[in-house]
Protein backbone atom coordinates (compact mmCIF):
# COMPACT_ATOMS: atom_id res chain seq x y z
CA UNK A 1 0.00 0.00 0.00
CA UNK A 2 1.20 3.49 -0.83
CA UNK A 3 2.56 5.62 2.01
CA UNK A 4 2.12 8.89 0.13
CA UNK A 5 -0.18 11.55 1.64
CA UNK A 6 -3.84 11.27 0.68
CA UNK A 7 -6.19 13.96 -0.48
CA UNK A 8 -8.41 15.67 2.06
CA UNK A 9 -11.75 14.13 1.07
CA UNK A 10 -13.80 16.96 2.53
CA UNK A 11 -11.76 19.52 0.62
CA UNK A 12 -12.32 17.56 -2.58
CA UNK A 13 -16.05 17.64 -1.88
CA UNK A 14 -15.95 21.41 -1.38
CA UNK A 15 -14.16 21.92 -4.68
CA UNK A 16 -16.11 19.41 -6.72
CA UNK A 17 -19.58 19.09 -5.30
CA UNK A 18 -21.33 18.97 -8.64
CA UNK A 19 -24.17 21.33 -7.84
CA UNK A 20 -21.90 23.78 -6.05
CA UNK A 21 -19.09 23.72 -8.58
CA UNK A 22 -21.37 24.50 -11.52
CA UNK A 23 -21.72 28.24 -11.75
CA UNK A 24 -24.74 30.08 -13.08
CA UNK A 25 -22.79 31.42 -16.05
CA UNK A 26 -22.30 27.92 -17.45
CA UNK A 27 -25.89 26.81 -16.89
CA UNK A 28 -25.39 25.08 -13.57
CA UNK A 29 -29.07 25.43 -12.76
CA UNK A 30 -30.22 23.47 -15.79
CA UNK A 31 -31.58 20.06 -14.76
CA UNK A 32 -33.67 19.05 -17.80
CA UNK A 33 -32.75 16.84 -20.74
CA UNK A 34 -31.68 19.18 -23.58
CA UNK A 35 -31.64 16.52 -26.28
CA UNK A 36 -35.33 16.63 -27.28
CA UNK A 37 -35.01 20.37 -27.95
CA UNK A 38 -31.74 19.84 -29.81
CA UNK A 39 -33.37 17.15 -31.95
CA UNK A 40 -36.19 19.51 -32.91
CA UNK A 41 -33.77 22.28 -33.75
CA UNK A 42 -31.58 20.00 -35.88
CA UNK A 43 -34.64 18.68 -37.74
CA UNK A 44 -35.70 22.24 -38.54
CA UNK A 45 -32.29 23.37 -39.82
CA UNK A 46 -28.60 22.65 -39.18
CA UNK A 47 -27.90 26.31 -38.26
CA UNK A 48 -30.09 28.75 -36.32
CA UNK A 49 -29.76 32.41 -35.33
CA UNK A 50 -29.30 32.66 -31.56
CA UNK A 51 -27.33 30.96 -28.79
CA UNK A 52 -27.66 27.34 -27.72
CA UNK A 53 -29.09 27.81 -24.23
CA UNK A 54 -31.78 30.27 -25.32
CA UNK A 55 -32.75 28.13 -28.30
CA UNK A 56 -32.99 25.19 -25.89
CA UNK A 57 -35.44 27.15 -23.73
CA UNK A 58 -33.09 27.98 -20.86
CA UNK A 59 -32.56 31.70 -20.12
CA UNK A 60 -29.58 31.18 -17.82
CA UNK A 61 -25.90 31.61 -18.68
CA UNK A 62 -24.32 35.02 -19.21
CA UNK A 63 -20.65 34.13 -19.61
CA UNK A 64 -19.14 31.09 -21.28
CA UNK A 65 -17.09 30.13 -24.31
CA UNK A 66 -18.05 32.63 -27.01
CA UNK A 67 -20.44 34.44 -24.65
CA UNK A 68 -21.78 36.96 -23.99
CA UNK A 69 -20.37 39.35 -26.69
CA UNK A 70 -23.72 41.22 -26.86
CA UNK A 71 -22.49 43.42 -29.70
CA UNK A 72 -21.98 40.42 -32.03
CA UNK A 73 -24.59 38.39 -33.93
CA UNK A 74 -24.83 34.80 -32.65
CA UNK A 75 -25.64 31.57 -34.48
CA UNK A 76 -25.77 27.95 -33.35
CA UNK A 77 -25.05 24.70 -35.19
CA UNK A 78 -26.91 21.46 -34.38
CA UNK A 79 -26.00 19.13 -37.27
CA UNK A 80 -22.94 16.90 -37.56
CA UNK A 81 -22.03 17.90 -41.12
CA UNK A 82 -22.17 21.62 -40.31
CA UNK A 83 -19.97 21.16 -37.22
CA UNK A 84 -17.49 19.19 -39.32
CA UNK A 85 -17.35 21.95 -41.94
CA UNK A 86 -16.70 24.60 -39.28
CA UNK A 87 -13.88 22.58 -37.72
CA UNK A 88 -12.30 22.05 -41.15
CA UNK A 89 -12.09 25.80 -41.82
CA UNK A 90 -10.18 27.42 -38.92
CA UNK A 91 -9.34 30.49 -41.01
CA UNK A 92 -13.02 31.38 -41.32
CA UNK A 93 -14.03 30.04 -37.90
CA UNK A 94 -11.34 31.21 -35.50
CA UNK A 95 -10.95 30.13 -31.89
CA UNK A 96 -10.47 33.66 -30.54
CA UNK A 97 -11.68 37.14 -31.47
CA UNK A 98 -8.30 38.70 -30.69
CA UNK A 99 -4.58 37.87 -30.72
CA UNK A 100 -3.12 36.04 -27.73
CA UNK A 101 -0.09 37.34 -25.82
CA UNK A 102 1.17 34.88 -23.19
CA UNK A 103 3.62 37.43 -21.80
CA UNK A 104 1.21 40.33 -21.23
CA UNK A 105 0.69 39.50 -17.57
CA UNK A 106 -2.79 38.05 -18.07
CA UNK A 107 -2.88 34.48 -16.84
CA UNK A 108 -6.07 32.64 -17.76
CA UNK A 109 -7.13 29.53 -19.66
CA UNK A 110 -8.62 31.73 -22.40
CA UNK A 111 -5.37 33.67 -22.86
CA UNK A 112 -3.46 30.53 -23.80
CA UNK A 113 -2.63 28.16 -26.61
CA UNK A 114 -6.31 27.19 -26.87
CA UNK A 115 -7.08 30.65 -28.30
CA UNK A 116 -4.22 30.75 -30.80
CA UNK A 117 -4.64 30.10 -34.50
CA UNK A 118 -2.67 29.14 -37.55
CA UNK A 119 1.08 28.57 -37.52
CA UNK A 120 1.49 30.04 -34.05
CA UNK A 121 -0.91 27.54 -32.58
CA UNK A 122 0.80 24.68 -34.41
CA UNK A 123 4.22 25.70 -33.09
CA UNK A 124 3.05 25.92 -29.48
CA UNK A 125 1.03 22.72 -29.64
CA UNK A 126 3.98 20.85 -31.15
CA UNK A 127 5.98 21.56 -27.97
CA UNK A 128 3.77 19.32 -25.83
CA UNK A 129 2.00 17.13 -28.37
CA UNK A 130 4.58 14.30 -28.08
CA UNK A 131 3.71 13.94 -24.38
CA UNK A 132 0.02 13.40 -25.18
CA UNK A 133 0.05 10.96 -28.11
CA UNK A 134 -1.49 7.48 -27.63
CA UNK A 135 1.93 5.82 -27.40
CA UNK A 136 2.71 8.02 -24.39
CA UNK A 137 -0.32 6.82 -22.41
CA UNK A 138 1.79 4.24 -20.55
CA UNK A 139 4.04 7.09 -19.29
CA UNK A 140 1.02 8.75 -17.70
CA UNK A 141 -0.44 5.50 -16.39
CA UNK A 142 2.76 4.24 -14.79
CA UNK A 143 3.94 7.54 -13.34
CA UNK A 144 0.69 9.00 -12.05
CA UNK A 145 -2.67 7.45 -12.99
CA UNK A 146 -2.37 3.97 -11.46
CA UNK A 147 -1.06 5.23 -8.14
CA UNK A 148 -3.77 7.88 -7.89
CA UNK A 149 -6.54 5.41 -8.72
CA UNK A 150 -5.47 2.78 -6.21
CA UNK A 151 -4.74 5.28 -3.43
CA UNK A 152 -8.27 6.62 -3.81
CA UNK A 153 -9.85 3.17 -3.76
CA UNK A 154 -7.77 2.33 -0.67
CA UNK A 155 -9.52 5.23 1.06
CA UNK A 156 -13.01 3.71 0.82
CA UNK A 157 -12.61 0.01 -0.09
CA UNK A 158 -13.15 -1.14 3.51
CA UNK A 159 -16.32 0.94 3.94
CA UNK A 160 -18.53 -1.09 1.62
CA UNK A 161 -19.95 2.04 0.05
CA UNK A 162 -18.72 5.20 -1.67
CA UNK A 163 -19.79 8.30 -3.57
CA UNK A 164 -17.80 7.83 -6.76
CA UNK A 165 -18.37 11.10 -8.60
CA UNK A 166 -16.52 13.38 -6.20
CA UNK A 167 -14.53 10.99 -4.01
CA UNK A 168 -13.12 9.12 -7.01
CA UNK A 169 -13.77 10.59 -10.46
CA UNK A 170 -13.01 14.21 -9.52
CA UNK A 171 -9.76 13.39 -7.76
CA UNK A 172 -8.08 11.25 -10.43
CA UNK A 173 -7.43 14.01 -13.00
CA UNK A 174 -6.21 16.40 -10.28
CA UNK A 175 -3.66 13.92 -9.00
CA UNK A 176 -2.62 13.00 -12.53
CA UNK A 177 -1.98 16.49 -13.87
CA UNK A 178 -0.55 17.99 -10.67
CA UNK A 179 1.64 14.92 -10.32
CA UNK A 180 2.97 15.54 -13.83
CA UNK A 181 3.81 19.10 -12.68
CA UNK A 182 5.82 17.75 -9.75
CA UNK A 183 3.29 19.11 -7.23
CA UNK A 184 3.03 16.85 -4.15
CA UNK A 185 -0.32 15.35 -3.19
CA UNK A 186 -0.73 17.62 -0.18
CA UNK A 187 -0.47 20.69 -2.45
CA UNK A 188 -2.59 19.36 -5.33
CA UNK A 189 -5.88 20.81 -4.11
CA UNK A 190 -4.28 24.15 -3.32
CA UNK A 191 -3.07 24.41 -6.93
CA UNK A 192 -6.50 23.42 -8.26
CA UNK A 193 -8.20 25.99 -6.04
CA UNK A 194 -5.75 28.64 -7.26
CA UNK A 195 -7.08 28.45 -10.82
CA UNK A 196 -9.26 31.43 -9.91
CA UNK A 197 -6.34 33.21 -8.24
CA UNK A 198 -3.56 33.56 -10.84
CA UNK A 199 -1.08 35.11 -8.41
CA UNK A 200 -1.42 32.14 -6.04
CA UNK A 201 -1.19 29.71 -8.96
CA UNK A 202 2.11 31.26 -10.02
CA UNK A 203 3.38 31.35 -6.44
CA UNK A 204 2.94 27.58 -6.13
CA UNK A 205 4.31 26.78 -9.58
CA UNK A 206 7.24 29.21 -9.83
CA UNK A 207 9.68 27.29 -7.56
CA UNK A 208 8.95 24.06 -9.42
CA UNK A 209 9.71 25.69 -12.77
CA UNK A 210 12.94 27.13 -11.34
CA UNK A 211 13.95 23.73 -9.97
CA UNK A 212 13.33 22.04 -13.32
CA UNK A 213 15.42 24.64 -15.11
CA UNK A 214 18.27 23.66 -12.79
CA UNK A 215 17.63 19.92 -12.91
CA UNK A 216 15.04 18.52 -15.34
CA UNK A 217 13.14 15.39 -14.35
CA UNK A 218 10.78 12.95 -16.03
CA UNK A 219 7.69 15.16 -15.80
CA UNK A 220 5.66 17.62 -17.82
CA UNK A 221 7.17 20.83 -16.41
CA UNK A 222 10.58 19.55 -17.48
CA UNK A 223 9.20 18.98 -20.99
CA UNK A 224 8.07 22.61 -21.09
CA UNK A 225 11.31 23.92 -19.59
CA UNK A 226 13.41 22.12 -22.21
CA UNK A 227 11.10 22.87 -25.15
CA UNK A 228 12.38 25.18 -27.88
CA UNK A 229 9.92 27.38 -29.70
CA UNK A 230 10.77 28.26 -33.31
CA UNK A 231 9.56 31.64 -34.56
CA UNK A 232 8.58 32.61 -38.10
CA UNK A 233 12.20 33.46 -38.95
CA UNK A 234 13.44 30.08 -37.82
CA UNK A 235 15.10 31.31 -34.62
CA UNK A 236 14.60 29.17 -31.50
CA UNK A 237 14.15 30.13 -27.88
CA UNK A 238 13.08 28.52 -24.64
CA UNK A 239 9.67 29.27 -23.17
CA UNK A 240 9.43 32.09 -20.65
CA UNK A 241 8.09 31.42 -17.16
CA UNK A 242 4.86 33.19 -18.17
CA UNK A 243 4.43 30.88 -21.15
CA UNK A 244 5.01 27.80 -18.96
CA UNK A 245 2.51 29.08 -16.40
CA UNK A 246 -0.01 29.57 -19.22
CA UNK A 247 0.48 26.02 -20.45
CA UNK A 248 0.13 24.67 -16.91
CA UNK A 249 -3.06 26.62 -16.20
CA UNK A 250 -4.64 25.46 -19.45
CA UNK A 251 -3.72 21.82 -18.84
CA UNK A 252 -4.95 21.84 -15.24
CA UNK A 253 -8.18 23.67 -16.12
CA UNK A 254 -8.96 21.31 -18.98
CA UNK A 255 -7.74 18.14 -17.28
CA UNK A 256 -9.42 18.58 -13.91
CA UNK A 257 -12.62 20.16 -15.16
CA UNK A 258 -13.81 17.71 -17.79
CA UNK A 259 -12.41 14.19 -17.39
CA UNK A 260 -13.98 13.71 -13.97
CA UNK A 261 -17.42 14.59 -15.28
CA UNK A 262 -17.04 12.32 -18.31
CA UNK A 263 -15.89 9.46 -16.09
CA UNK A 264 -18.96 10.05 -13.92
CA UNK A 265 -21.20 10.00 -17.00
CA UNK A 266 -19.64 6.70 -18.11
CA UNK A 267 -19.95 5.11 -14.68
CA UNK A 268 -23.56 6.26 -14.35
CA UNK A 269 -24.44 4.82 -17.75
CA UNK A 270 -22.92 1.46 -16.81
CA UNK A 271 -24.30 1.28 -13.27
CA UNK A 272 -27.81 2.08 -14.52
CA UNK A 273 -27.50 -0.84 -16.96
CA UNK A 274 -26.36 -3.78 -14.78
CA UNK A 275 -26.32 -6.18 -17.72
CA UNK A 276 -23.96 -3.91 -19.61
CA UNK A 277 -21.79 -3.44 -16.51
CA UNK A 278 -21.52 -7.22 -16.08
CA UNK A 279 -20.61 -7.62 -19.75
CA UNK A 280 -17.77 -5.11 -19.30
CA UNK A 281 -16.67 -6.81 -16.08
CA UNK A 282 -16.49 -10.15 -17.91
CA UNK A 283 -14.81 -8.79 -21.03
CA UNK A 284 -12.57 -5.79 -20.46
CA UNK A 285 -12.25 -5.41 -24.20
CA UNK A 286 -15.69 -3.79 -23.97
CA UNK A 287 -14.50 -1.04 -21.64
CA UNK A 288 -12.97 1.01 -24.47
CA UNK A 289 -16.19 0.94 -26.53
CA UNK A 290 -18.20 1.78 -23.38
CA UNK A 291 -16.08 4.90 -22.87
CA UNK A 292 -16.27 5.92 -26.53
CA UNK A 293 -20.04 5.49 -26.51
CA UNK A 294 -20.40 7.69 -23.43
CA UNK A 295 -18.30 10.36 -25.14
CA UNK A 296 -20.64 10.31 -28.12
CA UNK A 297 -23.87 9.86 -26.19
CA UNK A 298 -23.38 12.55 -23.51
CA UNK A 299 -20.22 14.65 -23.86
CA UNK A 300 -19.52 16.70 -20.77
CA UNK A 301 -18.78 19.79 -22.88
CA UNK A 302 -21.66 19.91 -25.39
CA UNK A 303 -20.72 23.24 -26.99
CA UNK A 304 -17.65 24.97 -28.40
CA UNK A 305 -17.61 28.39 -30.05
CA UNK A 306 -15.85 29.97 -33.00
CA UNK A 307 -15.55 33.56 -34.24
CA UNK A 308 -16.44 34.24 -37.88
CA UNK A 309 -13.66 36.14 -39.66
CA UNK A 310 -15.41 36.88 -42.98
CA UNK A 311 -18.88 37.05 -44.48
CA UNK A 312 -19.85 33.50 -45.45
CA UNK A 313 -22.86 31.50 -46.56
CA UNK A 314 -22.94 28.51 -44.25
CA UNK A 315 -25.50 25.70 -44.55
CA UNK A 316 -28.21 28.05 -45.76
CA UNK A 317 -27.48 30.91 -43.37
CA UNK A 318 -25.55 34.12 -44.05
CA UNK A 319 -22.94 34.60 -41.30
CA UNK A 320 -21.49 38.11 -41.17
CA UNK A 321 -17.88 38.73 -40.25
CA UNK A 322 -17.58 39.33 -36.52
CA UNK A 323 -20.39 36.98 -35.56
CA UNK A 324 -20.06 34.04 -33.17
CA UNK A 325 -20.84 30.48 -34.24
CA UNK A 326 -21.67 28.05 -31.43
CA UNK A 327 -21.10 24.40 -32.28
CA UNK A 328 -23.52 22.23 -30.32
CA UNK A 329 -21.47 19.06 -30.51
CA UNK A 330 -23.84 17.35 -28.09
CA UNK A 331 -26.57 17.58 -30.74
CA UNK A 332 -24.13 16.72 -33.54
CA UNK A 333 -23.09 13.58 -31.68
CA UNK A 334 -26.68 12.33 -31.82
CA UNK A 335 -27.32 13.19 -35.45
CA UNK A 336 -29.38 10.32 -36.94
CA UNK A 337 -27.76 11.01 -40.30
CA UNK A 338 -24.57 9.56 -38.79
CA UNK A 339 -25.75 7.15 -36.06
CA UNK A 340 -28.71 4.80 -35.93
CA UNK A 341 -30.76 4.99 -32.72
CA UNK A 342 -28.56 7.91 -31.59
CA UNK A 343 -30.31 8.39 -28.23
CA UNK A 344 -29.46 4.87 -27.10
CA UNK A 345 -26.34 4.10 -25.07
CA UNK A 346 -25.12 1.06 -27.00
CA UNK A 347 -21.56 -0.14 -26.41
CA UNK A 348 -21.83 -2.66 -29.25
CA UNK A 349 -22.37 -0.06 -31.97
CA UNK A 350 -19.58 0.46 -34.48
CA UNK A 351 -17.33 3.21 -33.16
CA UNK A 352 -17.26 6.27 -35.39
CA UNK A 353 -15.41 9.49 -34.53
CA UNK A 354 -17.55 12.03 -32.69
CA UNK A 355 -16.94 15.60 -31.55
CA UNK A 356 -16.74 14.82 -27.83
CA UNK A 357 -13.19 16.22 -27.77
CA UNK A 358 -13.89 18.95 -30.30
CA UNK A 359 -12.33 18.74 -33.74
CA UNK A 360 -9.87 20.21 -36.18
CA UNK A 361 -6.59 21.78 -35.16
CA UNK A 362 -7.85 22.41 -31.64
CA UNK A 363 -9.01 18.86 -30.93
CA UNK A 364 -8.42 18.18 -27.23
CA UNK A 365 -4.69 17.82 -26.53
CA UNK A 366 -5.26 15.57 -23.52
CA UNK A 367 -7.90 13.24 -24.98
CA UNK A 368 -5.68 10.15 -24.83
CA UNK A 369 -4.75 10.88 -21.22
CA UNK A 370 -8.44 11.34 -20.41
CA UNK A 371 -9.25 7.99 -22.00
CA UNK A 372 -6.44 6.36 -20.03
CA UNK A 373 -7.71 7.84 -16.76
CA UNK A 374 -11.21 6.55 -17.42
CA UNK A 375 -10.02 3.15 -18.56
CA UNK A 376 -7.68 2.60 -15.61
CA UNK A 377 -10.09 4.10 -13.09
CA UNK A 378 -13.20 2.14 -14.10
CA UNK A 379 -11.17 -1.02 -14.61
CA UNK A 380 -9.74 -0.78 -11.10
CA UNK A 381 -13.20 -0.31 -9.59
CA UNK A 382 -14.38 -3.49 -11.30
CA UNK A 383 -11.25 -5.35 -10.20
CA UNK A 384 -11.31 -4.31 -6.57
CA UNK A 385 -14.97 -3.79 -5.64
CA UNK A 386 -16.94 -7.04 -6.02
CA UNK A 387 -20.63 -6.72 -6.85
CA UNK A 388 -20.31 -2.98 -7.45
CA UNK A 389 -23.79 -1.51 -7.86
CA UNK A 390 -25.82 1.63 -7.25
CA UNK A 391 -26.98 2.11 -3.68
CA UNK A 392 -30.66 1.06 -3.81
CA UNK A 393 -31.49 3.35 -0.88
CA UNK A 394 -30.06 6.53 -2.44
CA UNK A 395 -31.19 8.81 -5.23
CA UNK A 396 -29.77 7.50 -8.53
CA UNK A 397 -27.49 9.78 -10.53
CA UNK A 398 -28.96 12.22 -13.02
CA UNK A 399 -27.27 14.37 -15.64
CA UNK A 400 -27.47 18.14 -15.11
CA UNK A 401 -25.90 21.32 -16.47
CA UNK A 402 -26.14 23.17 -19.78
CA UNK A 403 -22.60 23.88 -21.05
CA UNK A 404 -20.86 21.59 -18.57
CA UNK A 405 -22.90 18.43 -18.15
CA UNK A 406 -22.25 15.73 -15.62
CA UNK A 407 -23.77 13.33 -13.16
CA UNK A 408 -25.07 14.20 -9.75
CA UNK A 409 -23.80 12.07 -6.88
CA UNK A 410 -23.01 8.42 -7.75
CA UNK A 411 -23.69 6.48 -4.51
CA UNK A 412 -22.61 2.84 -4.72
CA UNK A 413 -22.34 -0.21 -2.50
CA UNK A 414 -20.17 -3.27 -2.99
CA UNK A 415 -18.96 -6.42 -1.34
Amino acid sequence: MSTTPTLDRERVRQLFNLRGSYHAEVGGGYEDDPYPAWHRLREQAPVHPGVVHELTGYPGPAVFMGLPFPDRPHFSVFGYAACADAYRDPETFASSPRPVDLNDGTLSASNSMISMGGARHRRHRALVQPSFVPAKARWWITNWIEEAVHDLIDGFAAEGRAELNVDFCAAIPILTITGSFGVPVDRALALRAALREPEEFVRILRPIVAARRESPQDDLISVLVEAELTDEEGATQRLSDAEIHSFAMLLLTAGSGTTWKQMGITLSALLQRPDVLEAVRADRGLLGPAIEESLRWTPTDPMFSRFVTRDVDFHGVRLPAGSVLHLCVGAANRDPARWERPDEYDITRRVRPSFAFGGGAHVCLGMHVARAEMRVGIGALLDRLPNLRLDPHAEPPRFIGMYERGATEIPVVFG
